[in-house]
């Protein structure tokens, strides 16, 4: 698979767990730019806090879980580098960057929720030891350890998705919940791999998913990479391949689910589950327990992010709209429960009704 999130230590190797071997060595925060994809697979390395705001601010790394592991683990490289005449400086430092990097995109929960966890394991370690060397393998080990848990979810997701799936069934996804916006192996595209690995072959239509074409400059791509069979249709035209019969199953991913269920994904999301509704297809969401705000009771409370006008007005810097014309750009939408057939998470497909089912699959040992 894609490894779009890593941690690659001085001599180049990348790094996926931690071990004393890599005590005291600086690191850098290894992405791929997605910016640059179907054309041109590029990497960017990074320890700069700044640099690391703007890779996620800016689309070099994107997706909910992608965003999470990449800001801790870029944490993690920016506090490496330096040096602390105290512990306390050390936590300060910490707080002010996960600060800085949760500003960088407000509506996908899982970024909030890896760097929160990266401060309270360093606020809690700190009871015990002073040690400002230690404190630093502390927050590396807990960014890797994000990374690697997320890796593990989403083959679960996998797993438990690919029940779903029949030879030559036809999946609809909308914008790139793949292994581009995880740790390696996708969220909504994750029931599709693994039945892929099981011989289960089905016919996958991506979303183009306007305006910045996540569903065809990055799911086909790393479709086509897999060897999976994708169609990638316009957004405009789901209703029409919908009615022709070409769709059986409809998967997206999430950027944040309410504790009743609601779930805010990429824009356009909304529509095709309207669509998958009135046509009687079932309309899955797929994603883990980070993705969850148990906090928010329902899908009003979901910040949604607004985006550049030139996104739409002068989309990869070609002018399609008028300079003098007033551009609304949100970059997500919230799908209302009573619209989802079930939440594919690492343990096991949620049905409706949500709201008891989420609050047990977050509660430690609490199962689907």
């Amino acid at each position: 698979m894609l490894d779009p999130v890593s941690w690659i230590c001085q001599d180049g190797r990348c790094v996926r767990e931690f071990s004393t071997d890599l005590c005291g060595i600086p690191g850098k925060l290894r992405l791929i730019d997605q910016t640059r994809l179907p054309m041109e697979l590029t990497y960017i390395e990074t320890d700069d806090l700044e640099e690391i705001y703007s890779c996620i601010k800016r689309l070099v790394v994107r997706g909910a879980p992608a965003i999470g592991c990449a800001a801790a683990l870029g944490m993690a490289a920016v506090i490496r580098k330096q040096t602390f005449a105290t512990p306390e400086e050390f936590i300060g430092t910490v707080n002010e960057a996960a600060i800085r990097l949760a500003e960088s995109r407000p509506t996908a929960v899982n970024l909030c929720w890896a760097l929160d966890r990266c401060v309270n394991r360093i606020a809690a370690e700190s009871f015990h030891s002073k040690n400002v060397c230690k404190l630093k393998d502390v927050l590396l080990e807990e960014a890797l350890n994000i990374l690697a848990e997320d890796i593990q979810m989403c083959r679960s997701i996998g797993r438990h998705g690919m029940a779903l799936l029949k030879e030559g069934m036809g999946v609809l996804t909308h914008c790139n919940a793949g292994a581009l916006a995880t740790g390696d192996y996708g969220t909504a595209l994750a029931p599709i791999y693994s039945a892929q690995e099981n011989g289960i072959r089905v016919k996958v239509f991506s979303d183009e998913t306007r305006p910045l074409l996540q569903g065809s400059r990055l799911t086909a791509w790393e479709l086509v990479q897999a060897g999976a069979d994708v169609t990638t249709i316009c957004d405009n035209m789901a209703a029409q391949v919908m009615k022709e019969g070409r769709v059986n199953l409809v998967i997206v991913g999430a950027d944040r689910i309410a504790a009743n269920g609601d779930t805010a994904n990429k824009i356009g999301t909304y529509g095709v589950a309207i669509l998958a509704k009135f046509h009687n297809i079932p309309f899955y969401v797929a994603a883990p327990y980070s993705t969850i705000d148990i906090t928010l009771p329902d899908g009003s409370g979901i910040p949604i992010e607004q985006r550049s006008p030139d996104e739409v007005r002068n989309g990869f810097g070609r002018q399609t709209a008028p300079s003098e014309v007033k551009i609304y750009n949100p970059a997500f939408d919230v799908t209302p429960n009573n619209l989802i057939t079930g939440i594919i998470t690492e343990k096991g497909i949620l049905t409706p009704p949500f709201k008891d089912k989420i609050a047990s699959l977050i509660t430690p040992g609490g199962q689907a």
